[in-house]
């Protein structure tokens, strides 16, 4: 396999996050005692530097068709990485620890895509079963009905129409009830309407007409008299916004 070296470099020191960092004791292939070295483990790539603060890696070990098991050594919480070929070098490896052996030997064993394959199988095959129980249970079971919610059940009551109610236009409008009445509902008078056709006509329910306008009420503005009409007041009040927007811009 050729990699390219800069490319490579890059990749050990850029700013993706890594899956496991730490000091390791390495044993070299010539010099065979065991150096102290900062590995970096990225996907299935280990790289390792000499010092934590190096700025290019020393190495990288390429973590595909590998085993990761343990292995006498003088030194103790050892474990080497071994490749399938006759030829391959055999790296040994140090943790200051058991229990950093034991995550490092973790870690590199779930590093290579061929058991990232064998783990996406596994999670289709758990997925294709949970999806066929599922389907015979509902071909079992008929699906419930759901029931008005207690929103829509108070609303249902809310709207329904007392007896005293009269009718204009053939829709049927209710006396507000005595709390409306009295103004505890923020002072709004509020009318509880129903669609009723009369028998003598053919053309369907309508939709409610505007609620009769109270006797002596206005619509006029009472800032601004003469303006009952929308447009009217609309205009003034857009006057009222351009004057200050102009003042606005003359205190820039």
């Amino acid at each position: 396999m050729k990699l390219n070296e800069r490319s490579v470099a890059h990749y050990a020191t850029c700013d993706s996050p890594p899956d496991k960092t730490g000091f390791l004791f390495k044993k070299g292939e010539r010099n065979t005692a065991y150096h102290r070295r900062w590995f970096v483990l990225k996907g299935n790539m280990l790289f390792y530097f000499e010092e934590r603060d190096a700025r290019e890696p020393v190495g990288v070990i390429v973590l595909e068709g590998c085993t990761v098991e343990l292995c006498e050594s003088a030194e103790e919480f050892a474990f080497a990485v071994k490749f399938d070929c006759a030829k391959a070098r055999v790296y040994k490896m140090a943790a200051e620890s058991q229990a950093a052996m034991e995550s490092w030997v973790k870690a590199l064993s779930r590093a290579s895509f061929d058991y990232m394959r064998l783990v996406v199988k596994e999670l289709e095959r758990q997925l294709e079963e949970i999806q066929g129980a599922g389907a015979g249970g509902l071909q079992g079971s008929a699906p419930p009905t759901a029931g008005p919610s207690p929103a829509q059940k108070g609303l249902q009551d809310e709207v329904q129409l007392p007896s005293d109610s009269s009718k204009e236009n053939g829709v049927a409008w209710s006396k507000p009830p005595a709390a409306w009445s009295n103004g505890s509902a923020d002072g709004a008078s509020c009318v509880a309407w129903e669609a009723c056709t009369d028998p003598g006509n053919n053309h369907g329910a309508r939709a409610p007409p505007v609620p009769p306008r109270r006797r002596g009420a206005s619509l006029e503005s009472p800032v601004s008299p003469g303006t009952g009409c929308f447009s009217k007041l609309h205009d003034w009040y857009g006057r009222e916004v351009e004057e200050l927007r102009t003042q606005w811009l003359q205190s820039q």
